[in-house]
């Protein structure tokens, strides 16, 4: 298993699964955004008016909400302190702008109480960014020429290693804002029976592509560290 594992047969056959495993949690995705888009809040708050209630309720300040562009391009930036919404939440008086709003909200709260792994998330970015920059150029240089130079390996499990580290910490961070949202719509009332479960359902499946992210790139890192290991014997 370790030499099919360490072959470049076995991970373009690993990484295909992995990548029809991310394929398909984002195509469920997009359909619960489309469904969960179209169904209405019965107290028709909008996306905006949701996360300014949120942030108000745990007295969160100098948070700023502003309308982004795109879909499913909805964050917070803690280092501008910025919950940017996609103009369907933003606007929307829907399940899934309440549920997304609320989210995002739950990171700001994530930084105005220090959440260690959101901290450890914002320390570990200019090193991703570096990382993420030469990690491709670096595998491609490994597929030729690795055999002759297992340092330009090393190099290329660094950077590797790095990302999927990324990748780990963000399901907690994820899902921890998931769970705070949750928790917040259902304990205020804003989002009440079949409102509340279609919120969850669509949260789940966001959280899950951050899942299928991090898989792909553990399969990666495992192939590089296993194929170094082969160049040791």
């Amino acid at each position: 298993m370790e030499q099919f594992f360490s072959s470049y047969l076995g991970y373009i056959i690993l990484t295909g699964i992995a990548s029809v495993i991310g394929m398909i949690v984002s195509g469920v995705l997009q359909a619960k955004f489309r469904k969960y888009s179209q169904i209405g809040i019965s107290n028709r708050m909008s996306g905006r008016e949701v996360a300014e209630a949120m942030l108000r309720h745990f007295g969160v300040k100098g948070v700023q909400i502003v309308e982004g562009q795109g879909m499913l391009t909805d964050h917070y930036n803690p280092a501008s302190k910025t919950v940017s919404l996609s103009p369907a939440i933003y606007n929307g008086q829907t399940i899934m702008a309440a549920a997304v709003a609320a989210h995002e909200c739950g990171h700001a709260v994530q930084h105005a109480t220090s959440y260690p792994m959101l901290q450890l998330r914002s320390n570990l970015v200019p090193i991703v960014q570096v990382a993420s920059g030469v990690q491709q150029y670096l595998f491609m240089a490994v597929l030729l020429f690795a055999s002759t130079n297992p340092a330009l390996l090393l190099a290329c499990i660094a950077a590797f290693a790095v990302t999927t580290l990324f990748s780990i910490i963000t399901l907690p961070v994820e899902f921890d804002a998931s769970k705070r949202a949750l928790v917040w719509l259902n304990s205020t009332g804003i989002l009440r029976g079949k409102e509340y479960d279609g919120a969850k359902d669509a949260l789940t499946w966001a959280a899950m592509t951050y899942v299928a992210a991090a898989l792909a790139a553990l399969v990666s890192l495992i192939y590089l560290i296993l194929r170094y290991m082969n160049t040791r014997n």
